[in-house]
């Protein structure tokens, strides 16, 4: 298989948020299939969802795969579960860790356990923000311009706390 550029959501607000994300990116960056070609800065966000919870760390990574759609979606998910999350059928609540696979080169996938791209990613700031960071001309697949709904995204408090260096 050839390789593919791909870009995943990450996210944290229960135990240690920052360092969570730390230990994912540096767990990516182990895995043999990917290449992590960069990570934006750390955003801190509002939650989506349920008020009663801690604000959220968000970040975007730039990864290079060779790994088809599922199973790269099943390594995220391995990298989830070994930062302890825990999965139940209530939305938008607090975790330890959540890898959202938001594009998978220029590809649309509607599969049961997967759909590229993310589609909550034109309106959450916490996505388009750190993903225009890192590539401020990239296209969403069927959609256009990622830049173009910037304007018109919810907000969710957002702001950086931590510059990424270069």
């Amino acid at each position: 298989m050839s390789v593919v550029t791909c870009f995943v959501g990450i996210g944290s607000n229960l135990n240690e948020p920052s360092r969570r994300i730390a230990e994912s990116i540096t767990a990516l960056d182990n895995i043999s299939a990917v290449a992590l070609e960069c990570v934006s800065s750390l955003y801190q966000t509002d939650p989506m969802g349920p008020a009663d919870q801690p604000v959220y760390l968000n970040a975007v990574a730039q990864l290079s795969t060779s790994l088809a759609p599922l199973a790269l979606l099943d390594t995220l998910q391995g990298v989830e579960n070994e930062q302890g999350r825990v999965r139940t059928n209530e939305r938008w609540t607090a975790r330890t860790l959540d890898l959202d696979l938001l594009l998978y080169g220029d590809q649309q996938i509607d599969h049961e356990r997967l759909t590229v791209p993310h589609p909550g990613m034109t309106v959450r700031s916490f996505v388009l923000v750190p993903l225009l960071e890192i590539a401020p001309d990239i296209n969403i697949p069927g959609k256009g311009p990622a830049a173009d709904y910037r304007a018109t995204c919810e907000d969710f408090g957002i702001q950086c706390v931590e510059k990424r260096h270069d």
